[in-house]
């Protein structure tokens, strides 16, 4: 049987904005068409099992299917829809990346070109004349995640008695610099030589991209990408968020950091400085989409620009599971499926999911407003859970249609 095992609650053991472990294990999925039934039982499943709201859009060969299910606030019932804003995280590493090869294709950024000739304030000496652009980009670089020393009390994970969420509240208002995050990532210690394989995954990496899009474009990485990705790929309610508060119709975002925090905590006003051009963005399930349709038919960089994007390498997420990763760009294959390419994103509260077939014929995008839901055992690894296994059918509903056909058993990532 064919299991794919994606999503919050199987892989992001580390409370962080990361790219998500896909596993497969065992035969092949059986690829057929969409079937709103089917979509609509996959995901009343989620909500079942134990996701507030869950919501997703789903596109096969010009067949568009959108569904919602669940509450997008627990305190009033409000019902979650199809259509309303997320916060989606790391998928924010796809937007920088195109931006950094517009500019590659401009002739102003070299991908092999070491950080140091950019930005030597930021990154001085041997490491600056060693880690490429390239190396940022596909988290090869050593650079460790700043993200422990920014969040405090979470230094001890998995290790729950000596972790607590203090950091997280403290954090909600505060106003982080980006040059303030990098200088924690560079100063922690290495994570790997540079362009060292298996690669490190570090939010640090896209944050200096940021940096460099300054640099070379002489304005703000969020205004080049608003005006030259976002508004080129023609989307209407993806934006970075101007403050903590998140304009339009939106769920609250649960997060629940492995039992730790119980009941689990809102946090969807919460300022995203501390991610910046590495997963501060706010979109909806169509623009998702929408964009990474447009992507991989070569409407956003050149198809030069996207092959090498699409040249992966192994890396290892922050919990140290391997995946396939390109400039920006996560590679899942689906035996009899077909090959996929996207990115997810969790930030506190939001996790969110966007796959798109490598001919552009199969899409998913899918949003959910609780993540870490999974307890911890002794040894700090995610306890399996309902929702992993509504999530796996879920997901094979929508990007293969066969999940009636593999049976009940989606047991998840140590399958």
């Amino acid at each position: 049987m064919a299991v794919l095992s994606v999503g919050a609650g199987m892989v992001t053991a580390v409370p962080a904005p990361q790219a998500t472990e896909l596993v497969l294990a065992g035969s092949t999925s059986r690829l057929t068409g969409v079937d709103p039934a089917e979509l609509e039982s996959a995901l009343d499943g989620v909500h079942r099992a134990g996701i507030p709201g869950v919501y997703a859009e789903v596109r096969d060969a010009g067949r568009v299917w959108r569904g919602a299910s669940g509450v997008a606030d627990l305190t009033t019932g409000r019902p979650v829809k199809p259509g309303m804003r997320q916060r989606v995280g790391s998928i924010t590493k796809t937007f920088t990346a195109v931006a950094i090869m517009q500019q590659v294709e401009k002739g102003r950024i070299r991908l092999d070109a070491p950080i140091g000739r950019y930005l030597p304030q930021l990154v001085p000496g041997e490491r600056g004349k060693k880690i490429t652009v390239r190396m940022l980009l596909n988290h090869t670089s050593g650079i460790a995640d700043y993200l422990f020393s920014a969040f405090p009390s979470l230094q001890k994970f998995p290790s729950l008695p000596d972790v607590s969420a203090k950091s997280l509240d403290d954090n909600r208002f505060r106003r982080f610099r980006p040059a303030e995050l990098i200088k924690m990532g560079l100063a922690a210690p290495a994570v790997g030589k540079p362009g060292d394989s298996p690669g490190a995954y570090s939010n640090t990496n896209y944050l200096l991209l940021g940096q460099l899009l300054e640099r070379v474009t002489g304005t703000t990485a969020e205004k080049y990408i608003t005006q030259n990705v976002i508004k080129r790929a023609g989307l209407r309610h993806t934006g970075f968020p101007a403050g903590p508060r998140i304009k339009g119709p939106h769920p609250r975002m649960y997060e629940a950091l492995h039992g730790l925090i119980d009941p689990p905590r809102d946090y969807s006003v919460y300022d995203m400085s501390w991610v910046g051009t590495g997963a501060s963005l706010v979109s909806t399930m169509e623009d998702l989409n929408r964009f990474y349709a447009r992507l991989l038919d070569g409407k956003i960089v050149k198809r030069s620009s996207l092959a090498q994007m699409q040249r992966t390498v192994p890396v290892h997420s922050l919990m140290g599971k391997k995946i396939s990763y390109g400039l920006g760009l996560h590679e899942v294959k689906i035996p009899g499926c077909g090959t996929f390419w996207g990115h997810d994103g969790t930030v506190w509260g939001a996790e969110t999911l966007s796959l798109t077939r490598a001919d552009g014929r199969r899409q998913m995008s899918v949003a959910m407003n609780l993540v870490r839901w999974n307890k911890l055992d002794s040894s700090g690894k995610p306890q399996h859970h309902p929702i992993d296994d509504a999530l796996s059918a879920f997901y094979r509903q929508a990007l293969c249609g066969d999940a009636n056909t593999q049976g009940k058993n989606a047991s998840g990532a140590e399958d």
